[in-house]
């Protein structure tokens, strides 16, 4: 096949179980990645969740690259606006220079977590007194350069590793593509949160012309026995979307999040905006299918699979499917999408 896939890893939890359980399975499903020839493995960042055990995605990716030997690893991603740039630059520079060629740099601008969360990490700070995601983006980009932002090159992030880290944008929009070809990093199209497929088009469209490549695309896929099955494992997908006026959008895994995040905001005109997934659901085959038409399609030439169950068997299960099937090349029929 002309593609190659990745996964996207939460750390969830299976039902009542401790969060060492659910990190020690995402440590082996990154080793059994490797195996099947994945050409990547991505933590995600969540704050204050009781489903899942990932709030620090450079320290789990620390120790994934100590327990992996040739698989990138990375974040999927690092919320940039609640950290400093310079330090961001630092710690992965630092991965960069501990696992040469094989660490990856994501970085998103979604909270990751409500509005509680988000205060106690920028330590109170009015959102409004805050730089803006584009400037961060743009310190960053600027600290992980091989020189200064000063005349005498007195500021760098250190260590300067001889292989950088590789840089990836995650985002849904086509400010975030313009942003990600601005400043010379892949775009990784978030459609496991906004699957519409008239923004996609329009996205990397964009992106292409200005970056002169097609972004990677990011999903979500379920593979079982069959359809019905795998769509059962994935319970319910919808996400939504917080618009507040003059303010950054911001996605939530339910209605009420939503509201209570714009009541901490204190706004009163705001909408919510249900997005749905693209998720697709069946046999290993079946889904390779469907990342076949769109690498046909569009020009995708690597996929980001997030598997949304938390059941640990089933959810190694579809890795391993889906790994084999990738590896062996084999055709498929059909497909059920929503």
């Amino acid at each position: 096949m002309s593609y190659r896939i990745g996964l996207l890893d939460k750390s969830p939890l299976d039902g009542a179980e401790a969060p060492e359980a659910a990190l020690a399975r995402t440590v082996s499903l990154a080793k059994t990645a490797e195996k099947l020839g994945y050409s990547r493995f991505w933590v995600a960042e969540h704050h204050n969740s009781p489903t899942v055990s990932g709030p620090a995605p450079e320290v789990l990716v620390a120790y994934l690259l100590a327990q992996t030997s040739r698989i990138r690893i990375g974040s999927g991603g690092v919320m940039l606006n609640h950290y400093s740039p310079y330090k961001v630059a630092e710690v992965f520079r630092l991965l960069a220079a501990l696992a040469p060629g094989r660490v990856d740099l994501g970085v998103g601008k979604a909270a990751g977590g409500g509005a509680e969360a988000s205060r106690a990490l920028r330590q109170n700070l009015d959102e409004a007194d805050l730089p803006d995601f584009p400037a961060k983006l743009a310190d960053l980009s600027r600290y992980l350069q091989d020189r200064g932002e000063s005349e005498d090159d007195s500021l760098l992030a250190r260590p300067i590793p001889t292989t950088p880290p590789e840089r990836y944008l995650l985002g849904a929009s086509e400010e975030s593509a313009l942003l990600a070809a601005r400043h010379g990093w892949r775009l990784v199209y978030a459609a496991h949160i906004d699957g519409g497929e008239a923004r996609f088009a329009a996205v990397t469209r964009s992106y292409r012309e200005a970056s002169g490549r097609a972004p990677i695309l990011a999903l979500t896929a379920v593979a079982a026995a069959d359809a019905a099955k795998a769509r059962a494992l994935a319970g319910d997908l919808m996400r939504y979307r917080l618009i507040v006026p003059g303010r950054q959008r911001l996605n939530f895994g339910s209605r009420e999040a939503a509201k209570k995040q714009a009541a901490a905001l204190g706004a009163r005109d705001y909408q919510i905006e249900e997005l749905t997934p693209q998720a697709i659901f069946g046999t290993a085959e079946d889904i390779h299918a469907h990342l076949g038409d769109l690498n046909r399609r569009y020009g995708i030439e690597e996929f980001i699979v997030d598997c949304p169950v938390s059941a640990a068997e089933a959810r190694r299960e579809s890795v391993i499917r889906l790994g084999e099937a990738h590896a062996a090349q084999a055709p498929a029929p059909s497909v059920e999408t929503v």
